[in-house]
C-alpha cells in the first residue's frame, strides 16, 4: 500500500474513484467542465488530493480544501471525496488515508460534514469533536441534494 499526494499526472486514474464517490452519495457524475474546473483546482493547489495506491491501482481517495480557522487559529482543512474501493475496504486503508491526509496538508485541524449515518464511521477515523452542524449556502444554482 502506497500513500501520496496526487498531482495532476494522477488525475486520469482519480476521476473514475471521483465518480464513484459521486454516484456512491446519491449525487450527479461530474460534467467535463466539471473535471476540468477540479483539474485546474488540484493545479492551482486550491484543493489537495491524497490516494492510496495498491499494485499500481489507485483504490481510494480524499481531498483537503485549506481554509483558516477561528476553531483553532491557524489553517484548517474541509475533508471531502472519500472513498474507498468496496473491495478494499476493512483493510486499514481509510485510517491510514486519513491521517495521511492531515499530516500531509499541513492544517492544525479538519472538519468533515457528514450524513448522520456516517458519523460513526467518521468518529472511528478520529473526527470526535463536534462543531455544531454544517449547511451549505448556494445562491441561485440548481443542484439536487438530500441531506
Amino acid at each position: 500500500m502506497e500513500l501520496l499526494r496526487l498531482t495532476n499526472e494522477d488525475f486520469v486514474a482519480l476521476v473514475p474513484l471521483h465518480i464513484a464517490y459521486k454516484e456512491a452519495i446519491g449525487e450527479d457524475a461530474p460534467s467535463s467542465s466539471d473535471l476540468c474546473a477540479l483539474k485546474n483546482a488540484i493545479e492551482d493547489g486550491r484543493i489537495l488530493f491524497f490516494g492510496c495506491r495498491e499494485n499500481d491501482r489507485l483504490v481510494g481517495c480524499c481531498s483537503v480544501s485549506i481554509t483558516f480557522s477561528t476553531f483553532c487559529y491557524a489553517s484548517s482543512g474541509v475533508f471531502e471525496d472519500f472513498y474507498i474501493l468496496p473491495a478494499y475496504r476493512h483493510r486499514g486503508i481509510a485510517r491510514a488515508l486519513v491521517r495521511f491526509a492531515y499530516e500531509n496538508s499541513g492544517v492544525a485541524s479538519m472538519t468533515v460534514g457528514c450524513a448522520g449515518c456516517d458519523l460513526p464511521m467518521y468518529k472511528s477515523l478520529g473526527f470526535s469533536i463536534p462543531i455544531g452542524n454544517l449547511l451549505a449556502y448556494e445562491h441561485d444554482i440548481q443542484r439536487n441534494y438530500t441531506v
